[in-house]
């Protein structure tokens, strides 16, 4: 080989080392960017994670709210959960543990219940991460104090008292499921509104009342509390003079109903939940429940306790529309 031959080798060899040089940096590179694109994909999504938040409950306590509660304790709250997809870790009951909001049972069947008075002992034990409490009253004297030990506590309420709409929203805001919450409730307003148009060209302006018979007592639903808000807010029904007469100055849900106050009812269909007390027979044949209109034309229909009728909430007043439509449009 003559010594052109030998240079052109040479040359050649270490343009080849050249370029594998620059191969193996440019390798090297892409490794490094994609390792701190790889980094910051992860920062950014670590950014991206709620933190927990400082948010005032109803009377103004600033409560540290976890990003993602998990065990939840909201007694008598617990449509609202239900509503957003949220099991809690145990549910409202009284009678000790006997009787509990059946309509979401469905959901909440394989939940253990608590008592509604909350003991501490008894909240200890599900060693909750978020206590809700349903209004001032149920964290009056020290009882705040004493559950804010056990985890973080945020009072739900506002200024009315029956306004669950408020109460959902501000549980989806706790929660971080505010749209949830407004997708809800406008599901619950559209239902609510074509129930009203179909009653209203089914039977035009007719009038209803709600009646709580437990045992000897009967007791009638508040206009514009719990079953009653459903009835003549929501679907349009005429309020009877004797169901606006006895809310006018009450606060409670429903309102003992008293035998010259029947006799006056004047209710184009009634819709009687029964916990126990006289039967259906019993009140068409009974002179004060027969002078009732509904009762004299038939318009008489009857519920158990375990029905949606003594309480509120978007599935809860969901199921009471349903009832009044296959009452009454059947």
């Amino acid at each position: 080989m003559n010594q052109n031959s030998k240079r052109r080798t040479r040359k050649t060899r270490r343009t080849t080392l050249f370029i594998l040089l620059i191969l193996v940096l440019l390798a090297a590179a892409c490794s490094d960017g994609a390792q701190q694109n790889a980094e910051s994909a992860a920062d950014n999504d670590t950014n991206n994670q709620p933190e927990e938040r400082v948010l005032k409950d109803f009377i103004g306590n600033e409560v540290e709210v976890p990003a993602h509660p998990e065990r939840i304790i909201a007694s008598y709250l617990e449509d609202h959960l239900v509503a957003l997809g949220v099991k809690p870790v145990a549910q409202w009951s009284v009678a000790d543990g006997k009787t509990v909001q059946d309509y979401l049972q469905y959901s909440l069947q394989d939940v253990p219940t608590i008592p509604s008075e909350l003991p501490y002992e008894a909240v200890m034990s599900f060693r909750p991460d978020l206590i809700l409490l349903d209004g001032a009253d149920m964290a009056s004297g020290d009882k705040y104090a004493q559950y804010s030990k056990i985890a973080p506590t945020y009072i739900v309420g506002t200024e009315e008292v029956n306004d669950w709409r408020k109460k959902l929203l501000m549980i989806g805001e706790v929660l971080n499921k505010s749209e949830e919450a407004r997708k809800a409730l406008e599901e619950y307003e559209r239902k609510a509104s074509e129930a009203r148009e179909k009653l209203n060209e089914a039977i035009g302006s007719k009038s209803a009342a709600a009646i709580w018979l437990l045992g000897k007592d009967a007791y009638i639903v508040h206009e514009n509390r719990s079953s009653g808000e459903v009835l003549y807010h929501d679907l349009g029904m005429k309020v009877p003079d004797v169901v606006k007469e006895i809310s006018a100055s009450a606060t409670a849900n429903w309102l003992p109903l008293p035998n010259e106050k029947l006799a006056e009812l004047d209710a184009d269909y009634l819709f009687i939940v029964k916990s126990e007390g006289i039967t259906k027979d019993q009140i068409v044949s009974d002179p004060i429940w027969s002078a009732i209109p509904a009762v004299r034309n038939g318009h008489i229909y009857e519920f158990g306790a375990d029905s949606s009728w003594l309480y509120s909430g978007t599935i809860a007043n969901g199921q009471i529309i349903d009832h009044v439509l296959d009452s009454i449009l059947k």
